[in-house]
């Protein structure tokens, strides 16, 4: 992200879940919160998500899933993500991750693990998200501390 833009999401909704309210809602918020969407829709593949960050230069990529399935669907992204050079993308994923009733700290933790950035429930406050965005952009683009 430089100065002379606003910073750029890829949007989309993974794997074979194709609930697209919340996709044009999200998209919607972003855009009117200053940030330049892509939004792929639904029913988008990894590669297709990574394919659009490169093109776009984006800052970040999106993942939302309703359908429960994320955790199969998001599997090994941040690996393709850095395999396809995009080794310090933001990656955000959101929504109905897992089937039935896991506690979403447990949720958090899987996602983390796979190389989630941050992971949001489906009842999430769209301001609060925008903020913690805002910050992790920023964060990436200070140099990093030197050591002596």
């Amino acid at each position: 992200m430089t100065a002379s833009r606003p910073p750029t999401l890829v949007l989309g909704v993974i794997g074979s879940d194709c609930h697209s309210v919340g996709n044009r809602i999200l998209q919607a918020f972003f855009e009117e919160a200053g940030f330049r969407v892509v939004n792929l829709g639904v029913i988008v593949p990894q590669d297709e998500f990574i394919d659009a960050a490169i093109e776009a230069e984006a800052d970040a990529i999106l993942v939302s899933s309703l359908y429960g399935h994320g955790e199969l669907d998001c599997a090994g992204m941040r690996e393709r993500c850095i395999e396809r050079g995009l080794d310090d993308i933001l990656l955000y994923v959101g929504g109905n991750l897992v089937v039935g009733k896991t506690p979403f700290d447990e949720v958090r933790r899987r996602f983390e693990a796979m190389g989630f950035d941050r992971v949001f429930p489906a009842a999430t406050d769209l301001e609060e998200a925008a903020h913690l965005l805002r910050e992790d952009l920023q964060r990436r683009r200070q140099p990093a501390a030197v050591t002596a």
